[in-house]
């Protein structure tokens, strides 16, 4: 049985009730969950699981067979049995860090037009894009230019559209070495700004803030030559 997404529904709720469909040392599984688990660049989440007469510290959520979410445990703690009902308890701090950078990096997205994507990652510290781009932007002037979108607070949404009207705009698709998982039908857009001029429309499986002015201050910290025509830019929330 797939395990309910309930972030796609909320990515700000922070705890939720679930039961637990298997558990053992190599993860539980829940009949729903608001972890997000690790895919597309994001750590997965962490933080607790409690039950009546226990809880147990999650390290991370992963992704598990037949659409299920792994939920990892800390090394020796004790597990909830199959059927018992548990609170899911997100270390909020860090998800929101994750949610901050990972729109700040649709807005990087929007300042680099045209220019392939060819990697991503997002830690707790800072995040990175991999750009198929000979001559970047200063970072001096990427920084400018992201504060000043924070700063306007555009609304973040989503969407959904159908494969084959995805299919009709492949140039929705920035990210050279992941593609948009299919299988379902649908594919998930996230919007940055208005329906009829969006700052950046994207497909992405994500957790993002509902508008960039929740971002605060972010710095691009570096720009690095990584190949030919491969610059890697890191990004930091400022003063964090």
């Amino acid at each position: 049985m797939a395990t309910g997404l309930l972030y796609r529904e909320d990515a700000y709720a922070r705890e939720a009730t679930a039961r637990v469909v298997a558990a053992g040392p190599e993860g539980l599984v829940l009949d729903r969950t608001n972890f997000y688990a690790r895919a597309g660049g994001q750590p997965g989440d962490a933080g607790v699981l409690r039950w009546v007469g226990g809880e147990c510290a999650i390290t991370e959520a992963v992704k598990g067979p037949e659409d299920t979410v792994l939920h990892l445990p800390a090394p020796g703690v004790a597990l909830p049995a199959p059927g018992t009902e548990v609170t899911t308890v997100l270390d909020w701090d860090r998800r929101h860090r994750f949610m901050r950078l990972h729109t700040t990096m649709h807005l990087l997205c929007s300042l680099i037009p045209g220019a392939g994507v060819t990697g991503g990652q997002i830690a707790v510290e800072k995040a990175r894009l991999d750009f198929d781009l000979p001559e970047p932007p200063t970072k001096e002037a990427l920084t400018e230019a992201l504060n000043a979108l924070v700063a306007a607070n555009h609304a973040v949404s989503e969407t959904w559209i159908t494969e084959a009207e995805l299919d009709a705009n492949p140039s929705l698709v920035r990210t050279l070495s992941v593609q948009p998982p299919r299988g379902s039908g649908r594919i998930r857009l996230v919007r940055i700004g208005d329906t009829a001029a969006p700052v950046d429309l994207q497909p992405c499986g994500g957790t993002h803030v509902r508008s960039t002015g929740e971002i605060g201050r972010v710095e691009v910290s570096k720009i690095e030559n990584k190949g030919k025509a491969n610059r890697r830019v890191t990004l930091v929330l400022a003063g964090e």
